[in-house]
């Protein structure tokens, strides 16, 4: 089977969030299904850089007002396809936002045209290849299916993920005539949405199937709480959704073989895990004593919960725990770490920034992980923690409650426990996850009890490829 996915980052070429991660990771763990999947991604500057070898495979004289070609090329075992359209994406900035952090203004037309080159391929635009069905991660490659749907390739099966709802792709209608589609798109539908131009929202009318990054975000979106206005239109389409939970390369986290940690260990060894212990005391200035280090790797933003951490942070020193953190986002939530930072000095410490390797360290050196997001369609940090001996204490919420088991009596009693779960999501829930959580620390054995039970999960994508393997086999049988 040959399936054709559509990202705009895939790991570990270019990665903002757990997107990448997937769009890494998936195509690797279909092949052990039979299953050959080509992922199509936007060839921004440090893709381009990074590609040793590439050939070209299809060009456009015009693609949404720019000259493209397709390249393909090999990388880290993902077989890649990159647009190659410099009037799109050789620009400095990130994938979606400029050096200032605003986002770019053409993003629609650059995510129209990455789209629009995915339906092509479909269509047969490189020669001797075509897949069998198209799959659309997230709003940036959403259009593909809406291209498909009103070009004549609706007889192509086609899945979008909703990797997060948060982020739909909507702009003004005066947009709509710069797509190069016919007007009956731009209806309830097509695209119209609320009179405005939706990409995601298109994307979810017109693909075949619908999944999203767990089973519990998927019951999630289907309420106003988390369904951000499409509630209504998920609701309708409920018998093509499918919550299927992601899955981590085990091979790049791996705390056996982690060239970014200063020691490694296995679940049968994790006194070893001290000196990971030790280096992270040393990178983030913390004092060395015998109380927990909490770690948070996250964008610093509203929806991570970052603001509950921040509200907790100085009750948490004074029960003797540390706090140390990495990441960036909302300048003022940067600032209040900071600022907690500054107040407890060896006690809590802050990195801004992405930093990859660090995380790695981050995740073998602390005690437990912190993520107490409002919503989390999957998340991936808990996925590591348990991988790394690192507890999470995650906010009861989408994949963070279908991939924690929480230490309540009776998950301890039968030993199961892989974490904590708390509910509401607030500083006062919170902090009443971490009372359990300090009285789990003073109990030496029943802590390494939680932290072997996590990492024997399976967090690998081997149950996740599945379930994608036989979704595309479900979807080719109807057509």
């Amino acid at each position: 089977m040959n399936i054709l996915s559509v990202a705009s980052e895939v790991f570990p070429l270019i990665k903002t969030g757990g997107l990448a991660d997937v769009a890494g990771a998936l195509p690797i763990a279909l092949a052990g299904h039979g299953m050959h999947m080509r992922t199509l991604m936007p060839g921004y500057p440090a893709v381009m850089q990074r590609l040793a070898k590439t050939e070209v495979v299809a060009t456009f004289e015009d693609l949404l007002g720019e000259p493209a070609r397709i390249l393909a090329a090999t990388h880290e075992g993902i077989d890649i396809l990159v647009l190659d359209a410099p009037g799109f994406f050789d620009r400095q900035g990130g994938p979606y936002t400029d050096a200032t952090g605003k986002d770019f203004v053409d993003n629609w037309r650059r995510f129209a045209a990455l789209s629009l080159a995915g339906a092509e391929i479909a269509r047969g635009l490189i020669p001797g290849w075509q897949p069998d069905i198209v799959h659309a991660h997230d709003w940036q490659a959403a259009m593909t299916a809406v291209y498909m749907r009103y070009t004549g390739l609706q007889h192509i099966p086609t899945v979008v993920t909703v990797h997060n709802l948060a982020f739909q792709g909507q702009f003004g209608p005066e947009i709509f005539t710069g797509l190069d589609l016919p007007p009956e798109a731009f209806s309830v539908e097509g695209l119209e949405y609320y009179g405005d131009v939706g990409f995601l929202k298109g994307g979810l009318r017109t693909a075949w199937s619908i999944t999203t990054v767990s089973p519990t975000y998927a019951h999630e979106i289907m309420t106003p709480e988390y369904g951000m206005g499409l509630e209504g239109l998920i609701n309708a389409r409920a018998g093509e959704l499918v919550g299927i939970v992601n899955g981590i390369d085990t091979a790049v986290w791996n705390p056996e073989t982690d060239p970014h940690i200063a020691r490694s260990f296995a679940a049968g060894s994790l006194k070893k895990r001290a000196m990971n212990r030790k280096a992270l005391v040393e990178r983030f200035n913390l004092i060395e004593d015998d109380g927990p280090i909490f770690c948070v790797v996250s964008r610093l933003t509203w929806q991570k919960g970052i603001d509950i951490i921040a509200e907790v942070a100085d009750w948490i020193v004074e029960r003797g725990g540390k706090l140390a953190v990495l990441g960036s986002g909302d300048q003022g939530l940067e600032g209040t770490l900071l600022a907690a930072a500054s107040r407890h000095r060896g006690h809590v410490g802050i990195v801004i920034g992405y930093n990859e390797p660090l995380s790695h360290l981050m995740q073998a050196g602390s005690d437990a992980i912190l993520i107490p997001s409002r919503f989390e369609p999957c998340g991936l940090t808990q996925l590591y923690g348990l991988r790394y001996g690192c507890i999470p204490i995650v906010a009861r919420t989408g994949g963070l409650a279908d991939t924690v088991i929480d230490a309540n009596e009776a998950a301890l009693s039968a030993r199961v426990a892989t974490g904590f779960q708390f509910t509401p999501i607030n500083a006062e829930g919170l902090r009443q996850a971490l009372r359990r959580v300090f009285k789990a620390w003073h109990e030496p054995k029943v802590w390494a009890r939680i932290q072997n039970q996590g990492m024997k999960s399976d967090v690998s994508w081997e149950n996740s490829a599945a379930r994608y393997a036989d979704l595309y086999s479900s979807l080719l049988s109807r057509v």
